[in-house]
This record gives structure tokens, C-alpha cells and sequence, in this order.
């Protein structure tokens, strides 16, 4: 029913079953790991109204597991990719896997499903850094830079009352560059690659 896979590894799609409703695959020298993908095998679909909380534990430095969502997966989101490397020194949250008797070692990692109601997915609320951007490096990096030009070129603002006459300078209005930092920003967010055209 769902699958795993971490950079480098090969996919793992036997996941283990600890209960009627809950899965786990084991992450073996998690500590190297910074991203996992969990996908639906596309052979079974979720039962009408249900899809999976996606967790992931680690142990903490007494061996007892630390379980953090992660989010979810379901038959119209089948997949996603998760940032766990920043989490492993993170607070646990609430998690169905507490009462199991899931066998385990201490240098694995585990990502945990457990097939809910739709309805209680939505009410739950990741650990914040778990997700990984939708924005590429690349827009990101734009993106700053723009704002990093505009907050430059604005802190240099006078206004037409303070200027004082230099006839070897030429002046741009803030106005001006406003202008051009929205419209960049714009067609930035329509495409990403506009500047190559």
C-alpha cells in the first residue's frame, strides 16, 4: 500500500504492519538523512473518506522513541517529501504508536503511517520544518536578492526638499524602482525562468 525512499537507498515498499490501521518502515543510519519521500503504491487506495499521518521517530538519548508528524498522504495527494533532518533534536507531539510494542535498535529511525479520517487529518498540525518548500533555490535566492536591492536602494531615499543639486549624478525616483521591484516579483511568480526569453 505505500512505499519509502531516502536519497541514495533503494525503495522500500514491504512496510511493516504493527496494526490494523498503522504502518512503519525502518530507517536504518537515519542520522545521514535528510529528506524522505512516502508514497502511495498506487495498488490499493485509501478506504472513501480516510488517508495517512505520516510520523517519523527517532530514539531519543535514554533509546525511547520520539515520534513527530510529519503530515499526511492521501488518494488525492499520494505523495510527499519530508525534511527530517532538522527534527531530530525536536520535541515529540501526539501520535497513535504509543501503546505498540514496535521492535526497534538504536541507531534506526522509523516513518510511521496510520490510516485516518480525512477529517481528522486536517486537524492536525505538522511540526513546522518537516515540509519541504515548494519554491526552488534558485527563487528563492531571486527573491531575497530583490528584496535585498529594494532595502538597500530605499534606505538611501531623500526626499526632493533634502537633494542638493550635483549635476555629475543622476537620480532615480523610489518610485521607479518600486515599480520595477513588483512587476519582477510578478512575472517571477508566473514563471521562475522568465529571464532566459
Amino acid at each position: 500500500m505505500f512505499g519509502c525512499l531516502v536519497a541514495g537507498r533503494l525503495v522500500q515498499t514491504a512496510a511493516q504492519q504493527v496494526a490494523e490501521d498503522k504502518f512503519v518502515f525502518d530507517l536504518p543510519d537515519y542520522e545521514n538523512i535528510n529528506h524522505v519521500v512516502v508514497f502511495m503504491l498506487g495498488t490499493i487506495p485509501f478506504p472513501e473518506g480516510m488517508g495517512g499521518s505520516v510520523y517519523f521517530s527517532y530514539p531519543d538519548s535514554n533509546g525511547m522513541p520520539v515520534w513527530q508528524l510529519l503530515g499526511f498522504v492521501t488518494n488525492g495527494k499520494p505523495s510527499a517529501i519530508f525534511k527530517i533532518s532538522g527534527l531530530k533534536s525536536g520535541e515529540g507531539s501526539q501520535h497513535p504508536f504509543g501503546a505498540m510494542n514496535i521492535v526497534r535498535t538504536p541507531s534506526v529511525a522509523q516513518i510511521g503511517i496510520s490510516v485516518e479520517l480525512l477529517d481528522n487529518l486536517a486537524q492536525q498540525t505538522p511540526v513546522g520544518n518537516a515540509a519541504v518548500s515548494s519554491v526552488d533555490s534558485f527563487t528563492q535566492f531571486t527573491q531575497k536578492m530583490l528584496d535585498n536591492f529594494y532595502n538597500f536602494a530605499s534606505s538611501f531615499a531623500v526626499s526632493q526638499a533634502q537633494m542638493t543639486p550635483s549635476p555629475s549624478e543622476m537620480f532615480i525616483p523610489a518610485n521607479v524602482v518600486l515599480k520595477w521591484y513588483e512587476n519582477f516579483q510578478r512575472r517571477l511568480a508566473q514563471n521562475p525562468l522568465f529571464w532566459k526569453t
